[in-house]
């Protein structure tokens, strides 16, 4: 049942957003609040119109699965992948400066979404729906506006937020400025609080909708970034008390063609299709012309850095391929890489899906239980700046599933050795999934590092590469107002 209503879900997307011209048009500053919206149909076209940039289509889906989505800029930034051209190269060596458009256009193109949202919240609020419609509208917008507010800033730093009153008056020209870094947090944290008080629990969410869960979930991404690890572990453990989710047997089983829906591993993920609508490019991505089955245009690789890094037996390394025989009947490794694994393995981290060619039907998950348990067991060791046995035991419920031995607490006594670990650990658990382990390095002092070690005198990272640059169109139009990150001026 629940497949069905995602089914149906993506089908109204399609209809209503990628098949007709004029509503692509339309301008939501325009809608007569007076006519619209004034029924529960309506208020679920605002809800939808929230959730369609956020899912994985190619052209204007910021979680593509492609070059154009989040994921791949930002693995591609450390040693989990590897590219050289194209924004895979810039991300590689840190060479993203302002004239890219490739790194500057997640906010170019997204951005402006954030006040779509803002728009849809006070129309709802002003409709005459049931005051039940108005919170459930309400909350997933305002879950969805968070996501994309807190992505952006992870990528950018604080990013402008029209006001209201500004949006109301689009004739009235007036430049905008950034926003603190204490005033981007308090919009993200405030709104993901709203919504975890007014969305369905997970067990009663429809797969690929937002839950209490995944605002938590978020939460717990956002304090992280902030360094407040007393709020990261309240928050997961108000997830845990949930009683719904729990970590799969099967990790690989994750990734099959057939949907997880009834998974209680998976916090949020993004149903794909094959019509266009959300699809899953990475088969396409990361498969050479040459690989048996399948192929693809092998635009980015893993390295071999990252997948030495794994102990021998770890299960999740499984999907980096660092071998396979081709259609010309060559084996292919790190000894005889050809140009395909030159740099490292496939990084396959879905099922081949043979019975597709180029896009495949493999669900995109961004979030799992498996990231409340090791960022609760980050929070408990930075907290007081000492780990304790709880800590190592979170971090042991993940290594168990990947069949790996038990880590002991007297071997990460001191927290540099901890979070060397914790890093490591977060990098194998949760590779090309969202592209969080950036995050993890910049928090902790190592993106620059890790950079260096991974490409050597090539690297041209820097202390202001923790954040990527914005375009020079925004600095303009900015009129002042707008400041460039700096570094990049």
């Amino acid at each position: 049942m629940k497949k069905l209503k995602i089914i149906i879900l993506g089908l109204l997307i399609s209809l209503n957003f990628g098949c007709n011209p004029e509503l692509e048009s339309v301008e939501f500053s325009e809608i007569n609040p007076a006519i619209f919206p004034q029924s529960e149909s309506d208020i679920e076209a605002l809800v939808l119109a929230a959730y369609r940039p956020l899912r994985g289509a190619w052209w204007d889906g910021f979680h593509t699965t492609s070059e154009r989505g989040v994921m791949f800029i930002n693995d591609a930034s450390t040693e989990i992948l590897y590219g050289d051209y194209g924004v895979q190269e810039y991300a590689t060596f840190h060479s993203y400066e302002s004239n890219h458009q490739s790194v500057t256009r997640f906010y170019d193109e997204f951005y402006n979404k954030i006040s779509s949202n803002t728009l849809s919240i006070a129309r709802i609020e002003s409709s005459s729906v049931s005051d039940l419609l108005k919170k459930g509208g309400i909350a997933e917008i305002k879950c969805a506006r968070a996501l994309l507010s807190y992505e952006l800033f992870d990528m950018y730093g604080p990013i402008v937020v029209a006001p209201l009153e500004v949006l109301e008056n689009p004739l009235i020209e007036e430049p905008l400025s950034r926003l603190t870094n204490s005033e981007m947090v308090a919009f993200i944290e405030q709104d993901l609080l709203d919504a975890a008080e007014d969305l369905p629990p997970p067990s009663e969410a429809n797969y690929g909708r937002f839950s209490q869960g995944l605002a938590r979930m978020l939460l717990i991404r956002l304090y992280l970034h902030e360094k407040r690890w007393a709020e990261v572990e309240e928050q997961a453990n108000l997830i845990m008390a949930m009683n719904h989710y729990d970590l799969e047997d099967d990790y690989a089983g994750l990734w099959d063609v057939q949907a997880p829906v009834d998974s209680k591993e998976v916090i949020w993920a993004i149903p794909a299709d094959y019509i266009g609508t959300s699809e899953n490019q990475w088969q396409l991505m990361v498969l050479p012309s040459n690989y048996p089955v399948q192929s693809g245009w092998s635009t980015i690789q893993s390295t071999w850095k990252f997948y030495e890094s794994f102990e021998p037996n770890d299960i999740r390394k499984q999907a980096l391929i660092a071998e396979y025989v081709g259609t010309d009947g060559v084996t292919y490794n790190k000894q005889n890489p050809g140009t395909n694994i030159q740099y490292g393995p496939i990084p396959l981290k879905i099922d081949l899906d043979a019975e597709r060619a180029g896009l495949t039907t493999v669900d995109i998950l961004v979030y799992r239980y498996a990231d409340v348990l090791l960022s609760k067991a980050e929070a408990l060791a930075n907290k007081t700046g000492t780990p304790t046995q709880e800590a190592i035991d979170l971090v042991n419920i993940v290594r168990n599933r990947a069949e790996l031995d038990d880590l002991l607490l007297a071997d990460y006594a001191d927290i540099d050795t901890f979070n060397t670990m914790i890093l490591l650990e977060r990098s194998h658990e949760y590779w090309c999934e969202n592209g969080q382990y950036r995050a993890d390095l910049i928090r902790h002092g190592k993106y620059n590092q890790y950079n260096r070690e991974l490409v050597g005198v090539a690297s041209q990272t820097a202390p202001h590469k923790v954040v990527y640059p914005f375009s020079l169109t925004q600095i303009s139009e900015g009129k002042g107002k707008f400041i460039q990150n700096a570094g990049y001026n």
